[in-house]
């Protein structure tokens, strides 16, 4: 199985000290994913050219969305589950985060899982964007996890590759981990079953107009 994990933020400056925190929890989430016999893609939000003014990837006609949001149209569309890793911006998820997310619609990431990954530079892991992001990854389609992770002072447990720092209790923060990859993993293949099995059809997903969400009347 194969796995986006998505990193929150575009900035690469300070604060927080050091700069690309999200990319220390991202790299170590694909650590435990690979140790867990998963594979893996990033999406960086700082790699990638999104359209001005906004307009998402599906409102295009069929081909001719931009080169990026294809990219990232065929990668989630590929994937069999995400790894959302965020900071805390005014108890939300990154609006990067949110923003790149946007591009793109239900279809793409329907019926399979997601997990749910905070961090921060202080003492409250992210903590309180976790609770904007279980909602807002159910609307998109991915439904997260009961499990999460949240890394306080992210920058004094992974170095810049995802490794633990020297000091750090690495067999507890690999059983905190797993708990979470493990239940993305198990999701994951019981969706990929049922989304593979002969005759069955998936119940329509949100493709392009809001009325497909309208109650009768």
């Amino acid at each position: 199985m194969t796995f986006l994990v998505f990193i929150g933020s575009e900035r690469d400056s300070t604060p927080p000290h050091p700069a690309r925190l999200g990319e220390r929890v991202a790299r170590a989430c694909a650590l435990r994913l690979a140790a867990n016999g998963a594979s893996h893609d990033f999406v960086d939000p700082l790699k990638i050219e999104l359209p001005t003014p906004f307009k998402p990837q599906f409102s295009y006609a069929k081909g001719k969305a931009p080169q990026a949001l294809e990219l990232v149209a065929r990668q989630i569309e590929a994937a069999d589950g995400y790894v959302m890793v965020s900071p805390e911006y005014n108890h939300s998820m990154s609006p990067a985060l949110a923003h790149l997310l946007n591009h793109f619609g239900t279809s793409l990431f329907s019926y399979k899982p997601s997990a749910i990954v905070t961090y921060s530079a202080g003492q409250w892991g992210g903590a309180r964007a976790a609770v904007n992001m279980r909602t807002y990854l159910a609307e998109l389609g991915c439904l997260p996890v009961s499990a999460m992770i949240h890394v306080p002072r992210a920058q004094e447990v992974f170095d810049p590759m995802g490794a633990y720092l020297e000091g750090t209790e690495s067999d507890s923060w690999n059983g905190y981990l797993d708990r979470t990859v493990k239940q993305l993993l198990w999701w994951a293949e019981a969706a990929g079953r049922q989304r593979g099995m002969d005759g069955t059809e998936k119940p329509a997903a949100f493709t392009r107009s809001p009325s497909q969400r309208n109650a009768p009347g």
